[in-house]
Formats: C-alpha cells, sequence, structure tokens
C-alpha cells in the first residue's frame, strides 16, 4: 500500500466501506437505500485518490450495477462534490471513460483561535490547502464577541479567495483551545483565554455556507489534522505547543476524547507538585514550564510580538546562550516527564510533536529522550518520537477535514441542504 493510499484510509476511517444495496430488491424505503449508496460512491472516489477511478472501475469495485453508478454519480457530478477528469479506456474495447475525483471547486474554511493569533485556510474536497493566512492577535482577556469580529476579517480574504478561485464553500471548522460543547457552541473552558462557559456563533463567520461551522479544540483538530494529511499513524499522542500545552489522542484511526471531551489534557499533568501556579488553579502542571511564554520568559526573552520573541529564542539557542539552552532543556525534560506517564497509562508507543515543539525539537529533543529513559525507560522507541510535517497549518486541516469527512460519509444530507436551500 503506498503511503498516499494508507492516509486517505486513514481519513475516511471507515471499516471497508459502505455495504452496497440493490435499490429494487432491497426492503425499506428507497430514499434510505440511495443515501447509502451515494456514501458508497463518494468514499469510494475519496479511497482511489489520484488514481481517479471510471464509473465502470467503481461498479466492479462497489458491486453496484453500472446504472446505479452512472445515476448516482450523475446526483454527485450535478451537486458539484464529484468532478470528473480526463478520458481513458479501461481495456481494449469501447468508449474512453472519464475519471473522477472529489471536486476542487467546493472547498471548507478552517479557522482557529489561539491566545496569540487568527488563522484561517481554505481546504478543498480533495485536502489541498488552497489559502492560507495567519494574523498575530493578543486575544486573552478579550470578549469573545470582540474576538469573533477580527476573526471574521480573516475570514472574509478566504471567502475572496475562494471567490476567485471559483470554489463553493460548504461550511467550515473552528478550532479554540479549550473544552468546547459542540451541539451548544459553547467554550465551557478555555483557561489561557479568560474564558469560561462562553457562547460563540461560529456560523455568522460564513453566513449562507450550507453545512455551518463546526466547533472544535485545537489540539484535537491538530491530532486529526496529522492522522488525514501527515505522518500520523493509526495510534498516536499528538503534543500542541502554544501558549498551552495540549494533547490529541488518536487510537485506531479515531480520536478519543473521553466521556466528558476532556481527554488529552496534557499540559495539566503535573511534573513537579510543588512547581507554580497554573492557569487551570491547580500547581506544577507541565504547562507551567514547556508552555511558550514560560519558555520565553525561563529564557530571558523580552515581551513583544510572537514572531519577534521566537526568532530571539532560535538565535539565542543558536549562539549556545545559557539561560536559553537551559530554559529549552528544562521544558524538554518535564514533557519527558508527562509523556512517560501517558505512554504507561495509555500504553502509548508513537508521539508526534507540533507547534513550538516542532519547532524547538532540535534542542529539546536529547532532554525530552533522556527523561524518557530515565522515568519510563525502553517504553517508546526515539524512532517513534517524531516532528509534525504540517507545520502551522495541521489545526486548520483537521477542523477543515471533519467537515469533509462529514460530507464524504454522508453526501445525501449534503444534497438535501442543498435543494432546501
Amino acid at each position: 500500500m503506498d503511503h498516499g493510499q494508507w492516509k486517505r484510509e486513514n481519513f475516511l476511517n471507515l471499516q471497508g466501506g459502505p455495504t452496497p444495496v440493490n435499490e429494487q430488491a432491497a426492503p425499506g424505503r428507497v430514499g434510505d437505500v440511495r443515501r447509502r449508496n451515494l456514501s458508497l460512491v463518494m468514499d469510494s472516489i475519496a479511497r482511489t485518490g489520484d488514481a481517479k477511478p471510471s464509473r465502470a472501475q467503481l461498479a466492479a469495485g462497489t458491486g453496484l450495477t453500472k446504472a446505479a453508478v452512472s445515476s448516482l454519480v450523475a446526483d454527485l457530478v450535478e451537486s458539484g462534490l464529484v468532478s470528473e477528469v480526463g478520458l481513458y479506456r479501461d481495456g481494449e474495447r469501447g468508449r474512453p471513460g472519464q475519471g473522477l475525483e472529489l471536486s476542487a471547486r467546493r472547498g471548507v474554511v478552517g479557522m482557529e483561535i489561539n491566545v496569540d493569533y487568527l488563522a484561517v485556510g481554505l481546504v478543498d474536497l480533495g485536502g489541498n490547502l488552497r489559502f492560507h493566512s495567519t494574523v498575530e492577535s493578543r486575544n486573552r482577556g478579550l470578549e469573545p464577541e470582540k474576538v469573533m469580529e477580527r476573526l471574521g476579517g480573516l475570514a472574509a480574504q478566504a471567502i475572496a479567495a475562494a471567490a476567485a478561485a471559483d470554489i463553493s464553500i460548504l461550511g467550515g471548522g473552528l478550532a479554540v483551545p479549550g473544552l468546547v460543547d459542540e451541539q451548544r457552541n459553547m467554550v465551557l473552558s478555555a483557561p489561557n483565554l479568560h474564558w469560561e462557559h462562553k457562547e460563540l456563533n461560529p456560523r455568522s463567520l460564513l453566513e449562507g455556507a450550507p453545512l455551518g461551522v463546526r466547533l472544535s479544540n485545537e489540539a484535537n483538530s491538530a491530532a486529526l489534522g496529522e492522522l488525514w494529511y501527515g505522518e500520523g499513524r493509526p495510534d498516536f499522542l499528538y503534543v500542541s505547543g502554544e501558549v498551552g500545552v495540549g494533547g490529541g489522542v488518536i487510537i485506531g484511526s479515531e480520536l478519543y476524547t473521553g466521556p466528558g471531551g476532556s481527554a488529552g489534557e496534557l499540559g495539566h499533568i503535573v511534573v513537579h507538585p510543588d512547581g507554580p501556579a497554573c492557569s487551570c488553579g491547580g500547581a506544577g502542571c507541565l504547562e507551567t514550564f514547556a508552555g511558550q511564554e514560560a519558555i520565553f520568559e525561563a529564557a530571558g526573552i523580552p515581551d513583544g510580538s510572537l514572531g519577534g520573541r521566537t526568532q530571539l529564542l532560535l538565535a539565542a539557542l543558536a549562539a549556545q546562550e545559557l539561560q536559553a539552552t537551559q530554559a529549552v532543556h528544562d521544558a524538554g525534560r518535564y514533557l519527558g516527564v508527562a509523556l512517560a506517564s501517558s505512554a504507561r497509562l495509555m500504553d502509548i508507543e508513537a508521539v508526534v510533536l507540533g507547534g513550538h515543539f516542532a519547532v524547538l525539537a532540535e534542542w529539546l529533543r536529547p532532554a525530552l529522550l533522556g527523561s524518557l529513559e530515565r522515568h519510563a525507560p525502553g517504553l517508546l522507541d526515539p524512532g517513534n518520537l517524531t516532528v509534525s510535517s504540517l507545520e502551522h497549518s495541521g489545526t486548520l486541516l483537521g477542523a477543515a477535514g471533519q467537515v469533509i469527512r462529514s460530507v464524504i460519509e454522508s453526501p445525501f444530507e449534503f444534497l438535501l441542504a442543498s435543494k432546501l436551500a
């Protein structure tokens, strides 16, 4: 199996995909059968990726009749979810067939609110990032309405980019660094933003988008982005390094959030019982030693813009300045303590570093591995400690990808929504 195919199957995360059903012979409502078969065809097109299957190949692969596939594909093409591309022969005889792929003319906007920046990205159905913009924004302590107003300006840029590329926006995903209630569009707790039980109106960012905007946790979205579009494995712990420290747990190619949705809160694992107070109300949490601001402060980096402080820290590390190297060494050591506990508790054998941990990996890794070897010898192979290849786009890709996957799994609902709109 090639790497691209492996990533696509992780993205779809369907155990073999839906089962085909004959629309004429099956009991029950024809609409239910058609719903399932639309999902089967959409899933099959997505799985083949660059192969761009023809209708005949889809029929052979799904077990549906050629007539049924043609009818289903016609609906998907008419809706704009699937595009016809090229002409080629399936065999030596017959007319050339047209290839099919997920449409590059339909997209989803991924958005992120973090403590010191805002970001948006436009992702087409094939998973390609077509537009990306990040701006520094000191959001801590601001009311959600003000932050959402700022984010709306960025979202307008993505909307303009989509219009220029003739891409219709289906919906969006909004990720925030805190515990969320997706159904109520509420941020239950985001200590670093100073938000507690704050209701948002994500739909206002993309007025008219048929699928609305889905709210999610930043670290969980980044973990899904890594699973679907990066180098992630079926089982791993994603570590998000920002002002806070977050984590996303992937088990069997599924995001594990726990009964209350708060699993993976790596930043609030206690790594020093007598450590400093944390924004969560506790003390000695990993975040107080390995969070972005904690590292800047320990390294003696003066206050300023995020980009400026990062460059100063990297320059100090390159020059082997003692205060900076010690700050990053300590962050790596305490991160190793937290990972050792997590690996023992959850039997996690692979870790992916993102955010500032990815940026600092060159200097962080030796202390991290040393700490792991001391506290959990042999438990985590150094080769299974990797750095995200998605740089700063993982959260956006994951936030958008959740909406894209919902379309792939349930195209019938999108078709219905489009006809009712």
